[in-house]
This record gives C-alpha cells, structure tokens and sequence, in this order.
C-alpha cells in the first residue's frame, strides 16, 4: 500500500489535497487526489500534468476539433485491487480511475472504460473532452487490469474480462456518490459511453445494469458470444491465410474475405495482421482458453500454420466446453434495458462490421428491444482513427460521428427521436479537416 503523502507527491503539485471545493471523496475508493484545474480537457490536463497522452495516442485524428476553458476539480485514484499492471503516477495498482467534475456542471454523468488494454485516461481526447465541454461530469477505469498481459490477473479463465465490468459498475456507483455530494443532488442522466472494449462494456451494463444508466453510446465495440461469433473465430482464419496472400494467393485473399474482412480493406491488411490480429488473437485466446497452448504464456507470436500450439490454426467450435462456458461469462444478449446508439466503420478491419455490430443488431432485434437502438454504419470508418490521417483519401474519423451520435441521445432522453439506423456515406468532396470535423448521421 501506498501512503498519502507518497501519491501526492506522483501527481503534479498543484494535485495535492485540498479542502472545501477542490477536496472530494469518491466513495470506496482506497487512494485519491483531487485538484482543482483551470481547465478539465486534454487542451488544460496535458499541460498541467493531469492527463496521461500515450494512453489516448493513435485513438482520434489530429484534426478532431479540441475544446478548452472547462475549469472543475479532477479526482485521480483506485479502488481496491490485487493487480498491479498500471504503473500511472507510480502507484503500480490497478483499478485506477479518474473523475472529472466541471464548474458548470449541466446535470449529467458519462462513465466510461478503456479501449483496447490500455489505462484511465484513454477516452480523455475521444469522449472526455466533449462530454466535459458541454458541462457533464465525466468518469473513466482502466477495467481492473491493463497491458498485453491483462490475462495474467485472476484464477480462472474469463476472469480479467469478467473484472471489467465490475469495474465499470462500481466506478459508476461511485461517481454517481461523489458527483450527489459535490454538487449537493445527483445527477439527473448516467450516460455509459465507450471505445471498442469500452462500446462492449456499454452493451454489457445496458444489458446487465440498465437501471444505473439513462443510455449509452457504443463506438465499434467488441461482440462475445459463446457460440460465435466472436474475436476467437474470425481472426484465426485471417492469420492462417494472410502469409500466401502476402506471397499472392487468390485463394487465400478470398480466405480472408471470407472470415469477414470487407472487400477494400486490403490496403489495411498488412498493418493490422503486424499490429493487432496476431496479439489480439493470442492475449485474448489465453484468457478464456489457457490449455491450448499448454505452459506457453499466449502462444507463439506469428507462428506459421502448422506449428504445435499456434494460434493460426485455433478453432474456437472444437476447444472443450469450457472454453465455451468461459465466454459465456461475458457474453452479450442483445437485451438492452435502455437507449443506445452504435457506431461501427464498415472499413473495421480488426472487428469486422458484419461479425461483429451488423450481429449485435440483429441480437437486438431478435431480443426485441429494436425500439431502443439505433445503428449507424459509418462508410470509409475503421476502427482505429489515427489511420485516417494515414489514409485521407480513403478512410473517414469516427470521432466526429460519436460526438454526433453522443448529442443525439441527448436529444432522444428528453423527447427527440434521433436518426433512423442507415449507412452513412462518405460526403462526396469532403476534406480531411470536413471530415475529422463533422459528421451527420441523418
């Protein structure tokens, strides 16, 4: 355990402890630092030191419009945890969070989790900044374990994944204290918004914990289901295939088709099957499916089909029972409790649109709770929006769009029907600055 004193001393120093305005208990929380700021966003926050840049770097494109001028009290802190994988401010301890509170508080409270496996502060720039400047408190976890190795932290399989929404719940039932005892009532909407593992954790507590929330927004977020599909059974084939398309392979481009890539995302391939559908195959299988591999710690990175263990050649529909019971821990229904609007890129070329959100979709509908979503696919959209600044000519930001889609839920909670569910196309004759700028839904 950290001593006060000491994690005073890992924030900057206008961070320490105060009393009056600047000094707030977050409920069950087991360390915290508040300060006040003249400024919340990532415009102020980078500045001061109260924001961390390379948990959020890569996730929006640089011309994404940046708000500034929003002064409040942030609270940095972590609940209870065994983990101890987020080295922020030197703590060393997972179940990190931080809680931002504007001066011009409008009523409402954003939660949200971290994308990917990355820490608190990775939805500052994407969700942070706009929800603060329109005058919402704002919350965000790392989940409850961060990093490559996120799987290394529980006893049985699911059980990191399973901690994430945990962690969610309860830094939702935490904010909604601290926000009640700041700004003496509390808050009059709980909006859950989130980024790929962050858009899942909305479906999950939309699903689960609907009566905390008023609606959600679900930016591409990740689908599990036991039975498929889910990251476990289109990435395999993808990894299997890519090395002969590489070499030229019509069949093997077709391979790759097939497991759900869209026809021209192959300028993508190259870049995805190097960064993330090799390491998401193999952290991920590990988690819920720790005997593949046998006393291998996630595998063999790029292994060639074939190789004992490899993850090329996992096939999620023969592993044991098990493996299916894991997922289903975590798995998503489609009965949703309350509002939600999702996003997804139809160029997603790690979470493929039609394995992934055109499922959920349908999962919705077929739970029937269909009146309470709406679905925008979004052409020219992929999953991670510093590649657009890569790929102007070819790809669109989502960023803009979620702020879009984030004002009209706010709209829909107080009578406004939002955009019907479509496909989006890309403006004919937008510019890069047009396009990292603004977004229409309908």
């Amino acid at each position: 355990m950290v001593v006060a004193g000491a994690l005073a001393a890992a924030l900057p120093a206008t961070a320490s402890a105060s009393a009056g305005r600047c000094g707030v208990t977050v409920p069950g929380a087991q360390q915290q630092v508040s300060a006040c700021l003249d400024d919340l966003t990532t415009t102020g926050t980078l500045a001061s030191g109260h924001t961390v840049e390379a948990d959020w770097a890569g996730l929006t494109p640089a011309g994404l419009p940046a708000p500034h001028g929003v002064p409040g009290v942030q609270v940095d802190g972590y609940f209870p945890d065994t983990s101890t994988a987020n080295a922020n401010h030197g703590w060393n301890h997972d179940a990190q969070f931080v809680l931002r509170l504007p001066d011009r508080w409008n009523g409402g409270l954003v939660v949200s989790g971290a994308p990917g496996v990355r820490r608190q502060y990775a939805n500052d720039r994407a969700i942070g900044d706009q929800a603060l400047a329109e005058g919402y408190a704002f919350a965000a976890t790392d989940k409850g374990n961060t990093g490559a190795a996120f799987y290394t932290d529980g006893v049985r399989p699911g059980d990191a994944l399973a901690e994430w929404n945990f962690r969610v719940t309860q830094l939702t039932l935490a904010a909604r204290g601290a926000v009640t005892r700041h700004y003496g009532r509390p808050p009059s909407r709980t909006l859950a918004a989130g980024l790929s593992n962050g858009g899942y954790l909305v479906r999950w507590q939309l699903e689960n914990r609907p009566w905390l929330y008023d609606g959600g927004v679900d930016w591409e977020g990740t689908l599990w289901t036991d039975s498929g599909p889910n990251l476990l059974t289109f990435l395999p084939p993808a990894l299997r295939a890519y090395p002969a398309y590489a070499a030229g392979s019509a069949t093997a481009h077709q391979s790759i088709l097939d497991a759900g890539f869209a026809p021209g995302s192959e300028f993508l391939w190259d870049y995805h099957y190097r960064v993330y559908w090799d390491l998401t195959q193999r952290i991920y299988r590990e988690e819920v499916d720790p005997s593949f591999d046998g006393a291998l710690q996630a595998g063999i990175p790029f292994c060639a089909s074939g190789t004992p263990s490899c993850d090329a050649d996992y096939d999620y529909a023969s592993r044991p029972p098990s493996v299916a019971r894991a997922v289903e821990r975590i798995s998503l229904t489609g009965r949703i409790g309350k509002p939600l609007l999702t996003l997804h890129g139809t160029l997603d070329t790690l979470l493929p649109i039609t394995r992934d959100s055109d499922v959920y979709d349908r999962m919705i509908t077929a739970a029937g709770r269909g009146a309470l979503h709406r679905y925008y696919r979004i052409e020219g959209g992929n999953h991670v929006d510093g590649l657009a600044d890569q790929y102007p000519d070819r790809l669109r930001p989502l960023a803009p769009c979620f702020r879009t889609a984030f004002d009209a839920l706010a709209g829909w909670l107080h009578g406004k029907r939002p955009p019907a569910s479509a496909t989006i196309p890309r403006p004919d004759g937008a510019t890069p600055a047009e396009l990292a700028s603004t977004c229409s839904l309908g």
